[in-house]
C-alpha cells in the first residue's frame, strides 16, 4: 500500500523535473497540486492496517472516515486525469478545473477540521461527565484527609494525658518518699531525746543515795559520842 502511494509521488517529482523548462505554470501547479494531496495521503492514516512485517515505532492514529478517503480519492483521480489530457487545453477551462480542485480540496480540508472538532466535542463531552465523579472523589479524599487529622489530634490529645498522669503519679510518689524521709528523722531525734532523759534520770538517782550514807555515818558517830 505504502508503494502504491509512493510510486505516483515518485514518478510525478521526476516528471515535474523533467518538464520544468515547459513554460507551463498552470501544469506545473497540477502537478504540485497532486504531488500535495499524495503525500496528504501518505501521511494520514489509512481505514484498514497496513500489511508490514515490521512492527511501527508508533502506533497509527484512528482511521479516517469513508466519505473523506473517497473525497481525497477524487481528487487524486481528477488530477491525473487531468495530467493524462492534451496539453492545447484553452486557458478559461484550466483556470476552471484548477479552481474545481481547489474547492475540493478545501472541502476536504474542512471536513478534516469538521472531524478534528466532532472528536474535541466528544472529548470535552467526556470530561463534563468525568468532572463531577472527579469532584466527588476529591471531595472524598478530603473527607479521608479530615477524618485522618481528627484521629491524629485525638491521639496526640491521649498521649499529653498519659503524660501528664505519669508526671502526676511520679511527683507524688516523690512526696510519699520525702514524708517517709520525713518520719525516718523524726523517729531517730524522738529516740535520741528519750535516751538523753534516760541517761539524766539515772544521775539523778546516784547522788540521792550518797547523801543518805553521809547521814547515817554523822548518826552513828553521835550515837557513840
Amino acid at each position: 500500500m505504502l508503494q502504491l502511494i509512493c510510486l505516483p509521488c515518485v514518478l510525478l517529482i521526476r516528471q515535474t523535473l523533467l518538464k520544468q523548462k515547459n513554460k507551463k505554470p498552470l501544469l506545473l501547479l497540477l502537478r504540485l497540486l497532486l504531488l500535495l494531496l499524495l503525500l496528504l495521503l501518505l501521511l494520514l492514516p489509512l481505514p484498514l492496517p497496513l500489511p508490514l512485517t515490521l512492527p511501527l515505532p508508533l502506533p497509527l492514529p484512528l482511521p479516517l472516515p469513508l466519505p473523506v478517503l473517497l473525497l481525497l480519492l477524487l481528487l487524486i483521480v481528477l488530477l491525473l486525469l487531468l495530467l493524462q489530457l492534451p496539453l492545447p487545453l484553452p486557458l478559461p477551462l484550466l483556470l476552471l478545473l484548477l479552481i474545481v480542485l481547489l474547492l475540493l480540496l478545501l472541502l476536504l480540508l474542512l471536513l478534516l477540521l469538521l472531524l478534528l472538532l466532532i472528536r474535541l466535542l466528544i472529548l470535552l463531552l467526556l470530561l463534563l461527565v468525568l468532572v463531577p465523579v472527579l469532584l466527588l472523589m476529591l471531595l472524598l479524599l478530603i473527607l479521608l484527609l479530615l477524618l485522618l487529622l481528627l484521629l491524629l489530634l485525638l491521639l496526640l490529645l491521649l498521649l499529653l494525658l498519659l503524660l501528664l498522669l505519669i508526671i502526676i503519679l511520679l511527683l507524688l510518689l516523690f512526696l510519699i518518699l520525702l514524708a517517709m524521709l520525713h518520719n525516718l528523722f523524726l523517729n531517730e531525734e524522738e529516740e535520741e531525746e528519750e535516751e538523753e532523759e534516760e541517761e539524766d534520770d539515772d544521775d539523778d538517782g546516784g547522788g540521792g543515795s550518797s547523801d543518805d550514807d553521809d547521814d547515817d555515818d554523822d548518826f552513828d558517830y553521835d550515837n557513840e559520842i
